[in-house]
């Protein structure tokens, strides 16, 4: 069971990526999925969810129109859109799903995000 991250990379300020989290060993549809942050010297930060108890999602101010949220559950995998990114986006990107009745929790290895021209 694991939560599998992939699509950071190194984006000038400005540009544009799109992170993923592929579920392997269990399936999205009944969880509550999320996206964090961690900067270098800060503490993690919460970006944004999706609550499937109700199919909201919710944006911190940092990520609120500029970043999306968003599931496929024919492929078992979370995104997030991110545009316009700023230097201080740069950090380890991590994905999180919780169950609903959060006997589970879960969450991805990290990718690195780099913006910086």
């Amino acid at each position: 069971v694991q939560l599998q991250a992939s699509g950071g990379g190194l984006v000038q300020p400005g540009g544009s990526l799109r992170l993923s989290c592929v579920a392997k060993g269990f399936t999205l549809d009944y969880f509550t999925i999320g996206w964090f942050r961690q900067a270098p010297g800060k503490e993690r930060e919460w970006l944004s969810c999706f609550d499937s108890s109700n199919s909201n999602t919710y944006y911190t101010s940092s990520a609120r129109g500029r970043f999306t949220i968003s599931r496929d559950n024919a492929k078992n995998t979370m995104y997030l859109q991110m545009n316009s990114l700023k230097p201080e986006d740069t950090a380890v990107y991590y994905c999180r799903a919780r169950s609903t009745n959060y006997a589970y929790d879960y969450w991805g290895q990290g990718t690195q995000v780099t913006v910086s021209s």
